[in-house]
């Protein structure tokens, strides 16, 4: 009984720590601010995510997105989509987003296309393993751990304009890969190669990922639509301990 009651605590701990990475790696919004303090009571005592709550508390909303845009989106090495680190933009990666589709709907939920959101998404990921399915969710962690790694040192490493060393957001990266396991063999060696060598070059883009039907639509067949709830990406499931 002792044991069942450890790794119940254990999953709820990492259900929090996965929510607030959800919502603090996402685009902030005034919404995000305003529930800074909501988020920081999920995970008390957690100094590399209160330092990130504090960063954003200290400065305009306008300042930290034009950061949060010049660290995720004009960066290859600081992306948030876990199969780019793998296939880059070529075709390979069409399948490997084909497997995050299949396995949130493992989990009873379908990925909604309206957001215009790829299903890979880190925050969509988390979002996922906080409120509908953590063994599922940490499945994908797994299968893109190197990938994750990358973005983590990526945003250690980061260079700030005033000359300072560690992206604001890296606390977020920091606190995710201490729920992990450890890196061992194989996946050590994968992420060095990312470091060396970085995502696979361009090839012909995702156009085959458009053309696949598990892709298309919301996974509906010809005896109706799916049910259950959907999964909405990046951060706008609710965040619940």
């Amino acid at each position: 009984m002792l044991g069942r009651n450890r790794k119940a605590s254990r999953e709820r701990d990492v259900r929090a720590v996965w929510a607030v990475c959800s919502a603090l790696l996402d685009y902030p919004t005034p919404e995000l601010l305003a529930g800074l303090d909501d988020l920081e009571r999920l995970v008390p005592g957690n100094s590399d995510l209160a330092a990130l709550a504090a960063h954003l508390r200290a400065h305009p909303l306008r300042a930290v997105q034009e950061e949060y845009v010049a660290t995720f989106d004009h960066t290859r090495k600081c992306a948030l989509y876990l199969t780019y680190f793998a296939y880059g933009d070529t075709r390979r990666r069409g399948a490997a987003l084909v497997r995050f589709k299949e396995t949130y709907r493992a989990g009873g939920v379908e990925w909604d296309e309206a957001t215009g959101e790829l299903p890979d998404h880190l925050c969509a990921v988390l979002q996922f393993g906080a409120t509908v399915d953590t063994a599922l969710a940490a499945g994908l962690l797994a299968e893109h751990r190197a990938g994750v790694e990358m973005l983590r040192l990526a945003l250690a490493g980061w260079r700030n304009d005033d000359g300072s060393t560690g992206s604001p957001w890296s606390g977020a990266l920091v606190a995710l890969c201490d729920t992990l396991p450890d890196l061992h063999g194989d996946e050590a060696d994968a992420v060095r190669r990312l470091v060396e060598q970085g995502p696979p070059a361009e090839e012909v883009g995702l156009a085959g990922y458009g053309a696949d039907p598990a892709l298309t639509g919301t996974g509906g067949t010809a005896a109706g639509p799916p049910t259950g709830p959907a999964l909405i990406a990046p951060a706008t499931i609710p965040v619940r301990s």
